[in-house]
């Protein structure tokens, strides 16, 4: 059992780390400086757990992090936010943009995992100081929210990112061989859709799970950008967000009604940055459905036809990307190809060295 005073020993309160945390910012204007990839994970290394934006439940909760770390050969080392609540938030933004700031600032850490996702990355944001990723790459793992930390580290430093599985999540066999693959073993995978899974075959004599549909056939092949819909969107406008000039955006989403859904790829249609992408990912849409409304409304894949049918760039749906058991590691700043017949992801580069 971890109490409290262990797990947060040597880092510091969240009170003490909060001061000063604005004087450290990057300047919004700050060049993108170019860096180098992280170097891949070894057995017995220290990786920084993190809380940037929903709160961990109770102690139980850093029980079962801890033992999940451990059972991938790393050694945690727990962010001073982890029990902190403030609201719905793992403690106020400065408290949480300081934790992750002593993260980005402590060399023993060689990756930064998310625990959970939820809400409150994008309210950091102006807090935060990429500059040491720049200096000394390493990986940010997550995914949900955290899409918003993964962009803006793309567009800060350059430095590539897994989008994955966070440390709460189910870790089931398919996706720790998918994250094991990419970021100990440095692999350049290849999915296809119904070659990974989360849960074993259905039964049914035609499996309706893991299906691909195909809105415009065809190969690209770009950098991979992207993440969560919402959060992605909220960021529009904003100075966070990457070029999408040439890549290959990957989505996903969860309890969103279809006509949100709608509003959100409009909103990244209007923005111009669906007109800049060389092709599109559309993984798993959880829970998308209005249970209110169930006949005139679109379906999702409906919706999706109407914005992504008509970019005239290769695009699918099916990926295991989003919130499911089994979601793949899809690494963010890197070279991939896709094949929008026959849902293929090609990684063409590791993410790290």
């Amino acid at each position: 059992m971890i109490d409290r005073r262990t797990a947060l020993t040597g880092i510091g309160t969240a009170a003490t780390l909060g001061l000063g945390t604005r004087a450290m910012a990057a300047p919004t204007g700050q060049a993108v400086r170019r860096a180098t990839k992280p170097q891949r994970l070894h057995p017995g290394e220290t990786i920084g757990l993190v809380a940037p934006a929903g709160f961990v439940a109770d102690r139980f909760g850093i029980d079962e992090l801890d033992a999940t770390v451990r059972a991938m050969g790393l050694v945690p080392k727990f962010a001073s936010n982890l029990l902190d609540r403030h609201g719905y938030l793992a403690g106020t933004d400065e408290v949480r943009a300081a934790a992750l700031n002593a993260m980005f600032r402590d060399r023993q850490v060689r990756a930064i995992f998310a625990v959970r996702g939820g809400w409150g990355c994008e309210r950091i944001l102006p807090l935060l100081d990429f500059r040491p990723l720049a200096e000394d790459p390493r990986l940010l793992i997550g995914s949900s929210d955290i899409t918003a930390l993964l962009l803006a580290a793309a567009a800060r430093t350059g430095c590539p990112s897994v989008h994955g599985p966070n440390v709460a999540s189910s870790w089931n066999a398919a996706a720790w061989d998918a994250f094991r693959k990419l970021v100990f073993d440095a692999g350049m995978p290849t999915y296809t859709i119904g070659s990974v899974g989360g849960g074993g075959a259905e039964d049914r004599l035609v499996p309706r799970a893991s299906r691909i549909r195909t809105f415009r056939p065809g190969t690209a092949r770009g950098r991979l950008l992207g993440g969560n819909l919402s959060v992605l969107s909220a960021m529009v406008g904003t100075p966070w967000l990457p070029d999408f000039t040439g890549a290959i955006l990957f989505l996903e989403e969860t309890n969103e009604a279809e006509y949100r859904i709608d509003r959100m790829l409009s909103q990244l249609a209007l923005s111009g940055i669906l007109g800049k992408v060389a092709g599109v990912i559309f993984g798993q849409c959880t829970n998308c459905a209005n249970p209110g409304e169930p006949y005139g409304n679109f379906t999702v894949f409906e919706v999706l036809e109407h914005h992504l049918g008509r970019l005239g760039v290769p695009a699918f749906q099916g990926a295991q990307i989003g919130h499911i058991p089994g979601q793949v590691s899809i690494p963010v700043g890197i070279e991939a190809e896709i094949d929008a017949s026959t849902g293929t992801i090609r990684i063409l580069e590791p993410v790290v060295s």
